[in-house]
């Protein structure tokens, strides 16, 4: 509950920043004190739902826009700080670096094999796809006992709710892009 408040703290000062609004002035539009409003900014107090809707009244916004998630138009995904997952005895790694959303449908990773790599995927949903973009080296990929040869620059698209495998059999590391788009069976 304590990030609830948080969230529409953080959300109120940044679209009085926006606007450039003072705590004096946002006070005088919506009829909430300067205090008040500094200290839901802070997460300091829980606003009740008329202090919320007099907020969202004088700042003409909607309700929602207090209270919801804030997301930024514009997001820089850094792979070197994001936290690979790593299996082979770090010879597989993967870099989540778009996380599953319900309302995209899909994920993105880099993964990086080493030379000699082999990893064994697991069937995924039904319905699930994959694409991988191959970056750097090649990269053999097994779906239905099938064995394909995925060169540099070239994309490799799979019905991923069957068992794959994924192996780097030359002496140079591969580096692949990896979307995985879900059904929304």
């Amino acid at each position: 509950m304590e990030e609830f408040h948080t969230n529409i703290g953080e959300n109120i000062k940044r679209i009085r920043k926006e606007r450039n609004l003072s705590l004096d002035k946002t006070a005088e539009i919506t009829g909430v004190s300067k205090t008040m409003l500094g200290q839901i900014e802070r997460g300091k107090s829980a606003p009740t739902i008329t202090t919320l809707w007099k907020i969202a009244s004088g700042l003409r916004l909607s309700f929602s826009s207090l209270v919801s998630q804030y997301k930024p138009n514009v997001t820089i995904v850094k792979k070197k700080e994001v936290n690979p997952i790593i299996e082979n005895n770090g010879q597989y790694r993967v870099y989540p670096l778009v996380p599953y959303n319900p309302e995209q449908q899909f994920e993105i990773f880099s993964v990086t094999l080493e030379p000699g790599c082999e990893h064994i995927a697991e069937p995924h949903s039904t319905g699930v796809e994959e694409f991988i973009l191959v970056n750097e080296g090649t990269l053999e990929v097994v779906v239905n006992e099938q064995v394909y040869v995925v060169e540099p620059e070239d994309t490799l698209i799979f019905k991923a709710d069957r068992p794959h495998i994924y192996r780097n059999n030359g002496d140079r590391i591969v580096k692949c892009s990896v979307v995985i788009h879900y059904s929304s069976q």
